[in-house]
């Protein structure tokens, strides 16, 4: 989305996000840091000596240390999430809380949706529809965790529900933000008809962050 004619660039990105995934998803969590320090020495100094013209130098550096760290830092939680206890619990607790949230507005929005939520990022999000969001996530959240036998209490279980619900909505703005930024539709072609697998993962992104955060820095 960001430089879809400049394939060196695309690739600086795509090697620095990889790289960063990577380091998630095999390094020792005490050393992630540090190996975070080394890669950005090494985007920071292959900056110096880009073709590009000063501004669109650190322009371009901006957005390549924005997608390496949106995907290559934050996507891989999803496996760091599946890897604590009740991992596969977990992982399925969260994809079914957004995907409850995603379906109950899609369908209510569209029948009942009036207010915009935020016009100049989604035109087509309303009010209403973010409503239904929150309410389809707390309802499906409860009912999930207890089938899933979650090592939570309902009110924590609602809890956790709520803010994914609201977490959800937000990551699902954040990449409308990019692709507004930038005037494009959709974030890839891998996926015709659904918008690219970004618009595919955008809404589950940050409430996996949280939950994975959740267990182990509160839960813990």
């Amino acid at each position: 989305m960001v430089c879809p004619d400049n394939s060196w660039q695309q690739a600086r990105g795509i090697i620095f996000g990889s790289a960063l995934g990577l380091t998630v998803l095999v390094a020792p969590v005490s050393s992630i840091a540090l190996w975070l320090s080394a890669f950005l020495l090494v985007l920071f100094a292959i900056t110096l000596w880009s073709a590009e013209s000063l501004a669109d130098r650190v322009n371009r550096l901006g957005w390549t240390l924005l997608g390496g760290l949106y995907i290559g830092l934050l996507v891989p939680q999803v496996a760091v999430l599946f890897a604590q206890d009740d991992g596969r619990a977990w992982v399925t607790f969260v994809f079914l809380v957004v995907m409850a949230g995603d379906s109950s507005a899609y369908f209510i929005g569209r029948r009942f949706g009036a207010r915009k939520l935020a016009p100049e990022l989604s035109p087509g999000k309303t009010v209403e529809g973010a409503i239904a969001y929150v309410i389809g996530s707390l309802v499906i959240g409860v009912i999930t965790a207890v089938l899933l036998v979650l090592p939570v209490t309902m009110f924590v279980a609602a809890t956790l529900a709520l803010i994914m619900s609201l977490l959800g909505q937000l990551g699902d703005l954040f990449e409308s933000l990019i692709k507004r930024a930038f005037a494009v539709k959709d974030s890839g072609e891998l996926l015709p008809g659904h918008g690219g697998v970004l618009d595919r993962l955008d809404s589950l992104i940050f409430p996996v962050v949280f939950a994975t955060f959740y267990l182990k820095v509160i839960h813990s």
